[in-house]
């Protein structure tokens, strides 16, 4: 074999090797980029569309169990208003200092009569049949809706899905919701894995 041969051969092996090189820097920039790209996306997605949150607490079981990672939808109630059955969040009322964030089930709509009578929740004097969210089916204690609350145009009568232990709208100290306060909905369950998915 003559020495242009070797040489050739030589040559063909390194710009094998250099190929490969750059091959494999680009998949690793590639990764790079695709690592980024999700955190910024969720970066985004957390700040100004959705914020995460802790369950604390019973009161939503067995919708929501205690200490469940949760995204909350900031952005969708400046477009629409609030749903029937949407679980939302605001501010409760103040304990030591603060006002701890309340996750609850929205019931009653603006301007609807809620009464809670024999263990049941009426609006307008009708059985809301379609409430299939309640943990037991008969309500014991129904609170200040023992008689007829007629909402307000910006209010909203929300209950936990766990009813025996919730504090919720039946309570004199939070009553019907403004909407004004309401923070946002529960979008998705980001933890435990196993859990993971949109919320309903």
């Amino acid at each position: 074999m003559s020495n242009k041969e070797i040489e050739t051969e030589k040559n063909s092996e390194k710009e094998t090797s250099g190929t490969k090189e750059n091959s494999t820097a680009k998949n690793i920039l590639g990764t790079i980029a695709y690592i980024a790209g999700v955190c910024i996306f969720v970066f985004l997605i957390l700040h100004f569309v959705g914020q995460r949150t802790v369950v604390n607490g019973n009161s939503m079981d067995t919708t929501l169990a205690n200490g469940q990672n949760l995204v909350m939808d900031k952005l969708s109630y400046r477009f629409h208003d609030p749903k029937r059955y949407d679980i939302i969040i605001f501010p409760g009322p103040e304990e030591e200092g603060m006002h701890p964030y309340y996750i609850k089930r929205i019931i009653g709509m603006p301007g609807e009569t809620v009464q809670i009578k024999d263990g049941k929740v009426y609006i307008n004097d009708k059985e809301l049949k379609s409430d299939v969210y309640g943990i037991t089916d008969y309500i014991d204690y129904p609170g200040i809706a023992e008689e007829p609350v007629t909402l307000g145009k910006d209010e909203y009568f929300c209950l936990g899905d766990n009813r025996p232990v919730s504090q919720d709208s039946r309570y004199e100290i939070v009553g019907p919701v403004k909407r004004s306060q309401i923070v946002g909905k529960v979008w998705i369950r980001i933890w435990p894995l196993n859990k993971f998915g949109k919320v309903s």
